[in-house]
């Protein structure tokens, strides 16, 4: 939640929602799980929200590019952490036909980009400036990828960013993906532990970007020319010659959700969570082996300022 400094701050955070019906509360309301520790955290902490209201809550494990058209069906009746830098068609088609809404910023500072720990720069001379992977990639390069060099990409249903920078830009790299956000972490853990070479497509807020010491290379600021326009850029013949979008993040639901639950609706549409408590959970769960649930609810018990009034405020 974000971090409210007084009481009149909570109480004008509190004043942007009303009190509303509770709705059907005798029927659960499906929240999205999706591939990564950030976004069960995020998850969770809204649907321990929503049942403190007095709602009850089921978890459905789905695909972040597959789960639109169940939400859209209603099967599933909210997502809590969608990175715009990595949405699919079917979002957007969704939000046309009027069966999925937009419920507001979920406040994550966040960035994505082509990273890697801190000690490889000693390997590849001139990073963190994009250039110099030109003059290094066989310090990166496998028995799979000679003789290019080897970036460690998204895992292939969350898209393919990392190789479309690397072809965007140039860079004799093969993007292999990984196999999940574990499979990632592995990736930074070996490489910090041997010393060895290793260009990863990544994100923050993540507890792994302290943990591993984790910088982004250089590139070219973006915008939508880069993104649509291949003259614009260092490579006049394709797009994606740059950095990737900023990335904003936000929560969206099942369009039915506003009538069959409208405290619900609220509560979610309210609901914001800051980096500042997101990450530590991340690392409890990742780092020290703590369940979701049982990381989520001690938060949730030590930081009831920070959470108590918005659903207070939807509810009573």
């Amino acid at each position: 939640m974000k971090l409210y400094s007084s009481v009149a701050a909570l109480a004008l955070a509190a004043g942007t929602v009303g009190a509303a019906e509770m709705g059907a509360v005798d029927e659960p309301i499906r929240l999205a799980i999706n591939e990564w520790t950030g976004q069960h955290v995020s998850t969770h902490v809204a649907g321990s929200m929503l049942q403190a209201a007095g709602y009850k809550v089921e978890y459905v494990t789905a695909g972040m590019m597959n789960q639109f058209q169940a939400i859209g069906e209603g099967e599933i009746h909210a997502t809590l952490e969608i990175w715009s830098s990595n949405v699919s068609d079917e979002y957007a088609n969704q939000v046309s036909a009027g069966k999925i809404e937009e419920i507001g910023d979920l406040g994550l500072d966040a960035k994505e980009g082509i990273a890697y720990p801190a000690h490889v720069a000693e390997m590849c001379p001139g990073l963190p400036a994009w250039e110099a992977l030109k003059d290094c990639a066989q310090v990166f390069a496998t028995a799979e990828t000679l003789p290019a060099g080897r970036l460690v990409d998204y895992p292939a249903d969350w898209g393919t960013p990392g190789a479309d920078r690397m072809t965007g830009l140039d860079l004799p790299f093969k993007a292999v993906p990984a196999g999940s956000e574990g499979a990632l972490i592995a990736e930074l853990r070996a490489s910090t532990e041997r010393g060895s070479p290793l260009l990863i497509t990544f994100w923050q807020p993540h507890w792994a970007m302290s943990a591993y010491d984790v910088q982004f290379v250089d590139l070219p600021v973006g915008n939508d020319d880069c993104f649509n326009d291949p003259a614009w850029g260092p490579n006049p013949n394709a797009v994606n010659d740059c950095d990737f979008a900023p990335s904003r993040i936000f929560k969206a639901g099942w369009s039915g959700m506003v009538d069959k639950w409208p405290a619900a609706h609220e509560i979610l549409s309210s609901y914001t969570l800051d980096v500042a408590d997101q990450q530590p959970m991340m690392g409890a769960i990742d780092v020290d082996g703590g369940s979701v649930e049982a990381v989520v609810a001690d938060w949730m018990a030590g930081n009831e300022t920070k959470w108590k009034p918005l659903v207070d405020a939807a509810t009573n």
